[in-house]
């Protein structure tokens, strides 16, 4: 009776150190798993805030001392305040035509049609790095 007690005493001393063992190498593959699933998320982000925003319509008002443009939505009531600089490109091009004309700030006015790729900021106005006017054909 007393050697069953001291063989099953030694199987568990023996046993626990060894299962704690196995189970502490389990440990870092879910963290691993956790790794990956924020590389995934980081990415998803990533691809979300590459791609550019976009926002046309019509101007409504053109600011030059503040370099904005306020763009309404086509047949909707939605504005939106459109910053540019020195780095943005103006381009112009008739609907339907693969012609692009490069132009400048001068030469777009309220009522023009726009489309604007930039990026939104937390205050809701989109810092454009492009900006295309739309011309319709005579």
């Amino acid at each position: 009776m007393v050697n069953k007690l001291f063989v099953l005493l030694f199987a568990s001393v023996l046993a626990f150190p060894l299962s704690t063992a196995v189970f502490a190498q389990d440990a870092p593959k879910e963290t691993k798993a956790q790794e990956k699933a924020e590389e995934k998320a980081e990415k998803k982000a990533e691809k979300k805030a590459a791609k550019p925003a976009r926002w046309d319509g019509i101007v409504t008002r053109v600011n030059k001392d503040k370099s904005t443009l306020n763009v309404r939505k086509v047949g909707s009531s939605q504005e939106r305040t459109v910053e540019y600089d020195s780095s943005t490109k103006w381009v112009s091009q008739e609907h339907g035509k693969k012609k692009v004309n490069d132009i400048d700030a001068d030469q777009v006015k309220d009522g023009d049609r726009v489309i604007t790729t930039g990026t939104w900021d937390k205050n809701g106005v989109l810092h454009a790095t492009l900006i295309s006017k739309r011309l319709t054909p005579l």
